[in-house]
């Protein structure tokens, strides 16, 4: 385990997934958020750690090598759990309110402000973030908005359709691949919907292309 401090505070811990580590990274987190002066986050953060680490005992297996990373940077408080698979994707699903799993990645919806999954070349990295009390909402590190809101979209798409990909260490095209497909199959649904209730498809890749390349063209319904 070693905390460093750079140009945000944080903190990391490494772990192996078992189920008794998960106690041990709860009170990681309680002592790291009381010396931040988080103490209203820690309860929240400690349920949030608790289901992506034991996520990892479930559906990577006991055993695997990962870590932990706390951090607080912009006027928010990030959790961070890395691990070595990159297939296996946490999804949000609706489990019934007596079943034994599926829930836990509900628990961190309904907790954090918001979460997602980064798919690597050789790793994944689950996230989930809490606004700090006292500040706003962030814009795009670029200054660009709509970046962050497409990242937010694509964190979301990736957990309710996980794109299909094959894993290439020589080429390193993993997570390049990954964002290509999501972005494409994210559009495809979005087009299809449209067509379904009736929208030109081709009038809105038009203006889409077009706003893309900085020219913008009167919207006309």
């Amino acid at each position: 385990m070693q905390g460093h401090r750079g140009a945000r505070t944080s903190y990391d811990a490494t772990f192996t997934a078992h189920p008794e580590e998960v106690a041990r990274l709860r009170r990681v987190v309680r002592l790291r958020l009381t010396a931040w002066g988080h103490d209203d986050l820690v309860d929240a953060a400690q349920l949030c750690v608790s289901e992506l680490v034991s996520n990892i005992v479930t559906h990577v297996g006991t055993g695997t090598p990962g870590s932990l990373v706390l951090s607080e940077h912009a006027g928010r408080l990030r959790i961070e759990v890395h691990d070595p698979d990159t297939r296996a994707l946490p999804t949000l699903v609706d489990a019934e309110v007596d079943a034994e799993g599926g829930r836990g990645m509900a628990l961190v919806d309904a907790m954090a402000d918001r979460w997602g999954v980064r798919v690597y070349e050789d790793h994944k990295v689950t996230w989930c973030e809490f606004v700090v009390e006292g500040t706003s909402e962030p814009t795009a590190p670029d200054g660009e908005p709509s970046v962050e809101r497409a990242d937010a979209l694509l964190d979301v798409y990736v957990t309710l359709k996980p794109p299909a990909y094959s894993y290439d260490r020589e080429s390193g095209r993993v997570r390049r691949r990954v964002e290509e497909e999501s972005v494409i199959d994210m559009v495809t649904d979005l087009l299809h919907r449209l067509r379904a209730h009736g929208g030109d498809v081709e009038r809105v890749l038009d203006c889409a292309q077009s706003r893309l390349e900085g020219v913008r063209r009167p919207w006309s319904p």
